[in-house]
């Protein structure tokens, strides 16, 4: 009877690892099918501009390419159908937030009109290095650097001004080199423009707070009032730089899209699917955007600024466009610097069914104003006063 009893034990205990082994060879399956597929979808290259017969157009430009700033490598992809267009100067939001693959997966038509320069700022993106050295990440660098690559385009594609468009992290950033170089651009346009981040974030905390305890849900209350942002100015830094601001901002649709209510599926999967990244670039972008969102200097420089008292003015038109839903950056504070901006003309554009991505959530009206108005330098569709 024990005999019998301990071949059943080995028996079992065999049936188990057989089921552990298949298992493990299935997860090593999958581990290698996915693997195969990132190889696969991601060659590296941006798509050409083709014709109706799918040949690549003599006139379009689409290229990745490198270039030293400010002493350090720095990526950018230039795009456009036309070379001879008004080059544009995209400057991303973050830190460290690339927004190449997202214009990719919302085409705007953007590129039809400009040729575009989606820069990957210092450190981040496809200008990530494991070895780019902490003290060189600063806002005075990001703001030079702008300007170098302005000098860069313009050298590039003879055209004395260009535009510069600059979008939430990026209007940071945008805004002051526009004011320290005017003679360089032509106008320029600031989407999701930030003003006081730190008003902005409590407003942001607030709203949410109120949403969740209208809906009952005691747990995201308890959840966030553990940041308690009221109290001091660290609680608020401490709030910005948490996965539970990303979290809530998206699932209550003030965050990146009204619509997209999942960070892994509106921006991951996107990274992932992209074709103009390589497998490395790919996970670079990841490591870069953890290693600049973590960078103190950027993050404290950005919360004690009030862009209303530091840039007051500008000599160059000016468009600031926000989304009725941004709570990510404040559509009111937004509008609020507008108003109090100098500037040989400006105008300030709601669009009423966009959070924080204006252009990518209604890029009709997006290309609208930017055919219209921006580039005959008129402020015709800006909202009523």
């Amino acid at each position: 009877m024990p005999h019998k009893e301990s071949n059943q034990k080995k028996s079992f205990v065999g049936r188990v690892v057989q089921v552990m082994l298949y298992v493990l060879a299935a997860f090593a399956g999958c581990v290698i099918i996915l693997a195969g597929m990132l190889l696969i979808c991601s060659p590296g290259k941006p798509e050409p501009f083709t014709d109706e017969q799918g040949r690549p157009l003599p006139s379009g430009i689409s290229e990745k390419i490198h270039v030293k700033i400010g002493g350090a490598d720095q990526g950018m992809f230039i795009r456009g159908r036309d070379i001879k267009n008004p080059v544009l100067l995209f400057m991303h939001g973050g830190p460290g937030m690339p927004e190449y693959f997202i214009a990719e997966k919302y085409p705007c038509g953007l590129e039809d009109r400009f040729t575009v320069c989606y820069w990957d700022q210092r450190g981040g993106g496809i200008s990530y290095s494991p070895d780019i050295k902490a003290e060189s990440i600063t806002v005075q660098n990001y703001v030079s650097d702008a300007v170098e690559v302005t000098n860069y385009l313009r050298r590039r594609f003879g055209q004395d001004k260009i535009y510069l468009m600059a979008h939430s992290w990026g209007t940071f950033i945008g805004i002051q080199a526009a004011a320290q170089e005017p003679e360089l651009y032509r106008s320029y346009i600031g989407v999701a423009q930030i003003s006081n981040m730190l008003e902005s974030e409590r407003l942001a905390y607030d709203y949410m707070l109120s949403r969740y305890s209208e809906d009952g849900n005691t747990e995201m209350v308890e959840k966030l009032e553990q940041y308690a942002v009221f109290e001091s100015d660290a609680a608020v830094r401490s709030f910005f730089t948490s996965m539970l601001r990303d979290k809530t901002m998206h699932e209550l649709g003030i965050g990146t899209m009204r619509s997209m209510k999942s960070v892994f599926f509106g921006v991951f999967l996107p990274v992932m699917q992209s074709k103009a990244y390589t497998p490395a670039e790919k996970i670079n972008l990841w490591r870069a955007k953890a290693f600049l969102r973590d960078d103190t200097e950027l993050i404290d420089r950005l919360f004690a600024a009030d862009l209303a008292l530091d840039v007051p003015k500008l000599e160059i038109p000016a468009y600031f466009m926000s989304g009725r839903y941004d709570y990510t950056v404040n559509h009111s504070l937004s509008k609020a610097y507008c108003e109090s901006l100098q500037s040989p003309a400006k105008g300030f554009y709601t669009f009423e069914e966009s959070a924080h991505s204006p252009m990518f959530e209604e890029p009709e009206k997006f290309m609208k104003i930017m055919t219209e108005d921006v580039l005959n330098n008129k402020t015709t569709l800006a909202d009523a006063e």
